[in-house]
């Protein structure tokens, strides 16, 4: 069978206790009780649930889309200029991933909105200063409070929540500032702080590649989780230097089995390519911009070199991880960045030949981490565990397609496996969708507003037929 086939069937099989829920009012906090409101978010809310058919899913946009606005910021100024702490949902601290993914659907709005730009623009800086602190963490506190993983083996400050080297904490912060830059026209985010945080950021990058040495990181984690912890006194597993940049963690925030995160590396030569653009243009530093582009350049001749790998069934296809050894681990996480996501992250166009085929890979049963049961069929990871799909990976799935039929299959998907919530979860079982994780996960919940946003402006009869 297709894998349209595939979906459409699954779609049409969704459990009728999911399908539909029988009242659709608000489960957003009271107004008084909302952490932020912006008038362009609200208007965009109204002309979106208006045009949508489906009331189920009109009021799942209604619910998902405001719900970083609505709970996880702390919006205020430092210094006389905006400053802007953003948590995860359930988990009370910032990680610079989640941060920008959580506000990023909501820059297309910013000129509409001047305290919404100034919101944008406090995140920018909160994550300049974070990098700061320490360019090896992923998570941190909004004040120098400690944590409950203040024990781990590794080189803890108060103001770190959590200590994973992962390759995308210092990819996102880029990306948000790029997109801001490039939305709004305005280059004040990038002040002094902002550049000692870029020039950090390519310094990690250059240490992660480990041409003379381990570098100055490393982790170690008593826990009975293995994924929580890196082996070999807490560097990680051994990998040739050919140029890629190791990673200590996923995006999932799982432990790396082979250290070279393929579409983390990807994503680190677009945000080096991005740096170069602002060095360039907005700062006028054309010595940075140089070393920001050869190093973009080295890490793409590598991956070309050492992630295309050849699958009996697939074809060329990218890896997931690989060591330069030889090593590889042919699978995908529904965590961003994914391989499913390069096209979404600008890291590879839509219709790459080696992409299609890795995507094909990833929604076949080919692939460990996808799954097919009564609920649903989607992308899942290790993270939550076995037989769990995660919404994050049927909104990419729809975000990187142009396949109506398949955008309209992950829809229906996600529609009827909220288990009448009324938002997204962090995963679901595939047989159960009363079987969740996270009952507040802000990054899932935006995000899926971001799907429908786009639906809505690309192809508005998915959700008006």
């Amino acid at each position: 069978m297709s894998t349209r086939r595939q979906f459409l069937a699954t779609a049409a099989a969704l459990p009728a206790a999911f399908a539909q829920s029988k009242s659709f009012t608000s489960a957003r906090p009271a107004l008084e009780d909302r952490k932020f409101s912006s008038t362009a978010v609200e208007a965009a809310i109204a002309e979106i649930t208006h045009a949508i058919r489906d009331p189920e899913l009109a009021w799942l946009f209604a619910n998902c889309f405001p719900n970083t606005l609505d709970t996880t910021v702390r919006f205020s100024e430092a210094d006389g200029k905006p400053d802007t702490f953003v948590i995860t949902g359930d988990i009370n601290a910032m990680w610079l991933r989640d941060s920008t993914a959580q506000v990023w659907p909501y820059l297309p709005l910013a000129a509409r909105d001047a305290r919404l730009k100034s919101l944008l623009l406090g995140v920018i800086r909160r994550q300049a200063q974070c990098i700061l602190i320490d360019p090896y963490a992923n998570a941190f506190n909004f004040g120098p409070t400690g944590s409950e993983w203040a024990k781990d083996l590794t080189t803890m400050k108060p103001e770190l929540h959590e200590r994973k080297w992962e390759i995308d904490s210092l990819c996102y912060p880029v990306r948000l500032a790029y997109a801001y830059w490039k939305t709004t026209g305005d280059a004040s985010c990038f002040d002094k702080t902002w550049r000692e945080a870029a020039a950090l950021t390519v310094k990690t990058f250059r240490e992660q590649q480990r041409k003379k040495d381990h570098g100055p990181y490393r982790f170690q984690r008593s826990s009975p989780v293995a994924s929580d912890t890196l082996p070999n006194s807490g560097y990680g597993n051994p990998a040739k230097p050919v140029g890629l940049i190791f990673s200590g963690f996923r995006p999932s925030d799982d432990a790396c089995v082979f250290p070279f995160l393929v579409p983390s590396n990807f994503f680190a030569a677009q945000s080096l390519t991005q740096l170069a653009e602002i060095h360039t243009s907005a700062l006028s530093d054309a010595g940075f911009a140089r070393e920001c582009t050869a190093f973009a350049q080295e890490v793409r001749e590598a991956l070309n070199t050492y992630a295309i790998v050849e699958h009996p069934v697939h074809g060329r296809i990218y890896a997931y991880e690989v060591d330069g050894y030889g090593g590889r681990l042919l699978m995908d996480d529904a965590n961003v960045p994914s391989l499913m996501s390069l096209p979404y992250i600008d890291c590879v166009a839509p219709r790459d030949p080696v992409y299609q085929s890795t995507r094909k890979f990833i929604l076949s049963d080919d692939n460990m981490f996808f799954y097919r049961g009564k609920a649903g069929a989607g992308l899942g990871g290790p993270h939550s565990g076995l037989d769990m799909i995660w919404p994050l990976g049927l909104i990419i799935q729809a975000i990187t397609t142009d396949d109506a039929n398949e955008i309209a299959a992950c829809l229906a998907t996600l529609k009827a496996t909220h288990a009448g919530t009324g938002f997204m979860h962090e995963s679901f079982h595939k047989n159960d969708p009363a079987k969740f994780t996270r009952k507040w996960f802000a990054w899932a919940n935006t995000m899926f507003g971001e799907l429908i946003y786009k639906v809505h402006r690309t192809r508005p009869d998915l959700l008006t037929a």
